[in-house]
């Protein structure tokens, strides 16, 4: 409207003024301007956030969160509104809230893959609400994923003195054996082991990490004198789950038949305590013979069964050992040992797929059982269940491989650590590339260390030796394309874009080797990502898809290329491959929204080649498949009027008129004629409707100045029978000096 500023130039000022202030720190008038500007632009969330910056920085705390909270409403996506609406609460003091808040930004930020703000969001939490046990479980995870040890150890010691303080003394237990893993050395760690198992009570100090920074010894946090732990009591079993169960199994066996003097006092009884004694000799055929005498006695305990199973093994007794290992049920301390042997018995027997589906349950059991709840139980058995459906389609080779690898992981000292790499490698693989999942189960320990290494690197943006690395994991694997993946990622972060689009085409070259196109295509389509204006790309891309004939991202892909080919000045390129796009839509019965699109792009390629016959072709193709689309009425009357043909324009003026009169959209029709009356001062039809339109909704003034304007222009080019009708519709507005529009009516002979 006339007296009134456009929207836009509005909210631009007023934005920019605000931002003036804000940088000079005057936020009272930040506040006014951004106000000003949220008034122009209601439904605008840079505007919201803006203001509710300006309000918390002038400490109108009340102020400031009402903004965030609509601002968050108008961007649901955008975490930094409900971030500052946290930051907001805690000054308030409602540090509840705000613990909430922070714990709902960690998520949107874990959701857009954003660790790192994630994790200083639950650090947030934790720090206005102390004990927050599950955000205290995520920070540890978080940690533990980043590489930072020092601080998953801090997070699972804090963890452990939590759930102490809530009575679960075991889940206390296994967090510190969770934070011994990472860190086998740590004092505070094994001081708290001791403390737990020995049912003294930990304090914050004792496991916080943090109280090297007052100068005071961990071991002095304890009541007790500091203990001298060994690294071996945190050790596991050198003979993996199998050992560590067998030893369960001989302490249970001693419990049952010890707390029951009848019988112990039988032949049964007796006949396994000679077995325990015989098996702790390591007098193998000697075992085995009394704890089958005892089984025939009527002795049917799990850890009975496990024991002659392990013992069977052990002696190379492959079928008998199943036989046993197969009867350890409801036994949880048990499976995982009863598993590893089950799944040792089958891989000698040469029954590959069968000891692979033991020894994938025999590490799913492990890693659920170091689990700290029972949402990171579930989460880690997810992972081993993917990886049990991926067997079923597997080749003998790939599962024999499979097999000697778990085969070796599962023993040493260390075997639980490697189980965890293990896993972390698999959730990889789960999340990057789940085609290729067996074949990362099927490389070396070494291998998914040397990969970590590269994580490590990479997060801290040390690329060189990443890219070592990578390349140390190549020339060792050869075939793993997990490490090339890594190379073309870290190439991309060098700006070494040329080389990772080689590294790139060569692993989806692969992919489709191998059968997997579906892989291939996600390769492709990533690359081009990172080279949008690679034409070769683009063309190898459809050419890829046209194989699977998916038509939909074929005709994506071609308006793309077309764009490209537009971008680079390769005009003619870009006019055949946009027509080729168009007749593929007609083809495959596209929707007619894409061939719009497509004509679209051609009548702005024919506009900037100054070609205005094309792009009028085109935007009355377009306004033929959608009379509502109101970029192609408005450039039609535009083209009309550079044509040459003022009545052609004014009719599509018309049309358009009737359009936004039919949707009652006022605004839209003053807008568009005033800005027509800019460009086109002399053309009468345009002031005579835009005066019209004055008229209608009461603004006299204005309508008076256009219709004075149509006169003159009237009498200036002879035209008084058309300056006699605009006489007539200015006296009805009473207009000032009446009797000098009358005289010149006269003058003009008007009837």
């Amino acid at each position: 409207m006339a007296d009134q500023p456009n929207v836009q130039a509005t909210y631009e000022e007023a934005m920019n003024t605000g931002h003036a202030a804000a940088w000079d720190q005057n936020w009272e008038k930040a506040i006014g301007a951004y106000m000003m500007a949220v008034r122009a632009r209601p439904d605008d969330p840079a505007a919201h956030n803006s203001l509710g910056l300006a309000l918390l920085q002038a400490r109108r705390l009340p102020d400031a969160l009402k903004i965030y909270e609509r601002a968050r409403t108008l961007d649901p996506d955008d975490p930094v509104p409900l971030e500052k609406s946290a930051d907001v609460l805690e000054r308030l003091g409602r540090l509840q809230d705000a613990a909430q808040q922070y714990m709902s930004v960690a998520e949107i930020y874990l959701a857009q893959h954003d660790l790192e703000k994630a994790i200083s969001n639950w650090e947030r939490a934790t720090r206005v609400t102390p004990g927050l046990i599950k955000v205290h479980q995520k920070l540890a995870l978080a940690y533990e994923r980043t590489g930072d040890r020092k601080q998953a150890v801090r997070e699972y010691l804090t963890l452990a003195g939590n759930f102490q303080r809530i009575g679960k003394g075991d889940t206390a237990i296994q967090a510190v054996e969770r934070a011994l893993r990472l860190e086998p050395k740590n004092p505070q760690a094994l001081n708290a082991l001791q403390a737990l198992r020995s049912g003294a009570e930990l304090t914050r100090e004792a496991t916080d990490e943090r109280l090297k920074a007052k100068n005071v010894d961990a071991g002095d946090a304890f009541e007790a004198d500091p203990f001298d732990i060994s690294l071996e009591a945190t050790q596991s079993d050198p003979r993996g789950p199998i050992g560590e169960a067998i030893e369960s199994a001989l302490e249970q066996l001693a419990t049952d038949i010890f707390s029951n003097e009848m019988l112990m006092m039988q032949p049964s009884g007796m006949n396994v305590i000679q077995a325990i004694e015989f098996h702790r000799q390591g007098a193998v055929d000697e075992a085995i013979g009394a704890y089958q005498r005892a089984e025939s006695a009527g002795v049917n305990f799990p850890a009975l069964f496990m024991n002659i199973g392990a013992l069977m093994v052990e002696r190379q007794r492959w079928k008998e050992a199943i036989s046993y290992l197969e009867r350890v049920q409801d036994a949880p301390q048990l499976m995982a040992g009863a598993n590893h042997g089950l799944g040792i018995a089958y891989m000698e027997q040469q029954k590959t797929r069968q000891a692979t589906t033991f020894l994938i349950k025999t590490m799913q059991l492990v890693d659920m059982k170091l689990a700290i709840s029972p949402d990171e139980a579930g989460q880690l058995g997810a992972v081993y269940d993917q990886l049990l459906a991926r067997i079923r389609a597997a080749d003998e080779k790939t599962l024999s491989a499979m097999n000697q690898r778990f085969f070796n992981l599962l023993t040493g000292r260390d075997w639980k650590q490697r189980v965890e790499l293990t896993r972390h490698q698999l959730e990889d693989a789960i999340t990057d590339d789940p085609e290729r999942l067996l074949d990362v189960a099927s490389v070396s320990p070494e291998i998914i260390q040397a990969m970590n290494r590269i994580d490590s690197y990479m997060n801290t943006r040390r690329y060189i030796l990443a890219l070592d690395e990578a390349f140390n994991v190549v020339s060792k694997e050869p075939d793993y394309l997990a490490a090339h993946l890594k190379i073309g990622q870290i190439l991309v972060q060098m700006n070494r874009v040329h080389q990772a689009i080689e590294k790139y085409n060569l692993i989806a070259e692969t992919y489709i080797a191998r059968g997997n196109k579906a892989r291939a295509g996600e390769i492709l389509n990533e690359v081009i990502k990172i080279a949008p204006m690679d034409i070769r790309l683009r063309q190898t891309f459809i050419e890829f898809l046209e194989t699977d004939e998916k038509w939909p991202e074929i005709l994506e892909q071609y308006i793309s290329l077309a764009d490209a080919y537009f971008e680079l000045g390769d005009y003619n390129n870009a006019r055949t491959t946009y027509n080729q796009a168009i007749q593929m839509a007609q083809r495959i019965g596209a929707d007619k929204s894409k061939v719009i699109k497509i004509l679209h792009r051609l009548a702005d390629l024919d506009m900037t080649r100054l070609e205005v016959r094309g792009a009028f072709r085109n935007y009355e193709n377009i306004k033929n498949l959608d009379p509502a689309d109101e970029k192609a009425r408005k450039m039609l009357v535009e083209l009309n009027f550079r044509l040459s043909d003022p009545a052609a324009a004014i009719r599509e003026l018309d049309a358009l008129l009737q359009h936004y009169a039919k949707e009652r959209n006022g605004r839209a029709m003053l807008e568009l004629l005033e800005g027509w009356v800019v460009k086109r001062p002399n053309e009468e039809g345009i002031r005579s409707r835009l005066a019209a339109v004055y008229q209608q909704i009461k603004r006299n003034k204005e309508a008076l100045e256009q219709l004075n304007a149509l006169l003159e222009l009237q009498l200036n080019n002879g035209r008084h029978t058309d300056a006699c009708q605009t006489l007539k519709r200015i006296l009805p507005l009473q207009p000032p000096q009446q009797q000098h529009y009358l005289n010149l009516m006269q003058q003009l002979g008007c009837g």
